[in-house]
Parts: structure tokens; C-alpha cells; sequence
């Protein structure tokens, strides 16, 4: 087991975060303690969408600097509906902070408080956006380790970056991140789920509306009419898919959806890659990295974490967050191999 090589003792759900919803909803439910907001502002220019629906801009990121010289740099990233202030990148980024690393918590297209700097909003899929990101990250890192973190569709999108260019990265944690967005769609769109696809298409459709660059006629229609989105397939039919070039939503979900090409191999040169995954997620079907495990050599870079608990990016342990221990410890121990 991975999470006992690095010096884990195996995940155990704590009082009275029972479950995988309570597991999920606890940030929601209960104040992080966390530090006051310091990040330094770093603002990173990204070219217009291929598909003209959004013009040039910039992103903005925060920089966590460690007390001491730092022993590499951490590219963090939210998920759907997230930001860089979000409380679960915000513990995440400061445990990192706390164990030497600097951190750059990325805001992507459309999010908080970078809504303004650019229009469009972000996809699973979002290569254009994250290759100048990725270097602008590997100058700050100044010679030392880049590593990646995503939650959640976070790393779906550090993955996708590095399928196109492998060498990007030199290592990756991934905590609850869809590998095949079709199923992970049909999920959310469980009866079970109806309250969780609401706020995230709540958050999705205020992200999007709050374009100060304006939508199109067609957009406007949709997202402020009568009849908006009401699943988040029928959000990335409308608008995710069209803005960045694909034909339609299946198409979407098929290009951007990791698992099939990381199942058909990886070059050599792929970083040391650990995937989280609980098998309670309400959101994201275990179904596809214990596919993509089946598929690996055991001397292979992608490596897997299960948990029987944990929901989506909970991981709420005894000692604190352990999904935030994991990263730690795993991208730690990318500068001893």
C-alpha cells in the first residue's frame, strides 16, 4: 500500500463525519480554521479561445511562500465551481506551505476573484490555459521540482496538460478527479444527488453570467431565460463544449475524458503520479481509476490510493485532513527517488 510506504496509517473517518455526503459536506457544514489570506498576486497571460467565444486575458494566482527556501513548487488547482479561496485548496495549499513547499493556488478561466481578467469560462480540457500557467510556474519554481496537485476536475486538467506534453510536471497528486466524464455526469445526475447538482450549477451558471466581457445572444438566452441548465450535462452542451471547439458534448467528454489515453500507456518520461480515489464518492465513480489500476504495470508512474471512505475530497481522518497528509507526503517524496 502506498499510503503505508509513505508513512500513513491507512484512512479512518472520523466522528461525526460519517459517511460519504457528511465526508463531502463537512467544509460546507463547519468553518476551516485557516490562516488569513496572504498569497502574492501573480497574473499570467492566456491566449483567446481557438473557438472565438472568449478574447485574450490573464489568470490570476497566488503564491504561498514557505519560511525557508523552499524545496519545489506545488501548481495547485480547484475544481468545478472552485476558486483559490476555496476552504479545501486553502488547507491543502497551506499543509504543503507547512511541509517547505511553495504553492501557486491557480484560479482558471472564470473563477474568483479572477472573474474579471478574462472572459470564458474553464473545461476539463483546458490545455491553452494551462501550458502558459505551466511555465510561468516551472521560472517561479527557479530550478527546483515543479510538482502539480489538482482536486477534484483540477486534476483532470493537470493530467490532460500532461498527456499533451509529459515533461510538463515532475510529479502529480490527484485527489477525487474524474477520469470519464460521461459516467461522472450520469452520476451527479442520480436522484440522490439532486441537491449537489443544484449548487454546483447555481455556482457554474453565477461564474458564468458574472462575464463582464458578455455572452452571446444564444448564451444569454439559456443561462437567463426562463429555462436554464438544469444538469451539468445540459450546462457543458450548452456552453462548456461550444466555447472551447468541440462538436457537441459527447465529443467534449469523450477528448477530454484522461482515462482512455492514460489506459493505452504513458511515455517514460510521465511524472510520478499518485490518484486518490474513495470508493463512497457520491460525485465520481471509483469505477474508472480502479479500470485505469487494472491497466498498469506495477513498476508503472501512476500510482492509486482507495479508500472505502471519504466521499469527494473529504478524506476527514482522525489527525485532520488525511487526503492533505497524502499529498504531503507523496510529493515529498518525488524529490528522493
Amino acid at each position: 500500500m502506498i499510503d503505508r510506504e509513505l508513512g500513513l496509517l491507512p484512512f479512518r473517518q472520523r466522528l461525526p463525519w460519517l459517511g460519504g455526503d457528511l465526508q463531502t459536506l463537512r467544509d460546507t457544514l463547519r468553518p476551516v480554521d485557516l490562516p488569513p489570506e496572504s498569497g502574492n498576486p501573480v497574473l499570467i497571460d492566456v491566449p483567446a479561445l481557438a473557438s472565438g467565444a472568449a478574447q485574450a486575458g490573464q489568470l490570476l494566482a497566488l503564491l504561498d511562500l514557505p519560511c525557508s527556501t523552499p524545496q519545489g513548487l506545488v501548481l495547485l488547482l480547484h475544481g468545478l465551481g472552485g476558486s483559490s479561496s476555496r476552504e479545501g485548496l486553502r488547507r491543502m495549499g497551506a499543509a504543503l506551505r507547512n511541509a517547505g513547499f511553495a504553492v501557486l493556488r491557480l484560479n482558471l478561466r472564470g473563477a474568483d476573484p479572477g472573474r474579471h481578467l478574462a472572459g470564458g469560462t474553464y473545461a476539463a480540457r483546458c490545455n491553452s490555459d494551462l501550458l502558459p500557467v505551466i511555465a510561468r510556474a516551472r521560472q517561479l519554481a527557479d530550478g527546483r521540482p515543479l510538482l502539480g496537485a489538482g482536486i477534484s476536475l483540477g486534476g483532470t486538467m493537470l493530467l490532460n496538460a500532461c498527456l499533451s506534453d509529459a515533461t510538463l510536471l515532475d510529479g502529480l497528486f490527484c485527489a477525487s478527479s474524474p477520469l470519464d466524464l460521461a459516467a461522472c455526469s450520469a452520476s451527479i445526475e442520480r436522484p440522490r444527488n439532486r441537491l449537489y447538482q443544484h449548487w454546483l450549477l447555481k455556482r457554474l451558471v453565477r461564474q458564468t453570467a458574472a462575464d463582464p466581457f458578455g455572452l452571446s445572444k444564444n448564451e444569454e438566452r439559456i443561462l437567463c431565460g426562463e429555462t436554464p441548465p438544469t444538469t451539468i450535462r445540459a450546462f457543458d452542451t450548452a456552453i462548456t463544449a461550444p466555447r472551447w471547439g468541440y462538436a457537441d458534448v459527447e465529443d467534449y467528454y469523450r477528448k477530454a475524458s484522461p482515462l482512455p489515453h492514460l489506459s493505452s500507456g504513458q511515455p517514460e518520461s510521465w511524472p510520478s503520479t499518485l490518484l486518490l480515489q474513495a470508493l463512497d464518492d457520491p460525485w465520481v465513480p471509483a469505477a474508472a481509476a480502479m479500470q485505469l489500476e487494472q491497466s498498469q504495470a506495477p513498476d508503472g508512474p501512476l500510482k492509486f490510493v482507495f479508500t472505502r471512505r471519504g466521499g469527494h475530497n473529504g478524506f476527514h481522518g482522525q489527525a485532520g485532513c488525511w487526503g492533505d497528509q497524502l499529498a504531503v507526503a507523496w510529493l515529498q517524496s518525488i524529490g528522493v527517488r
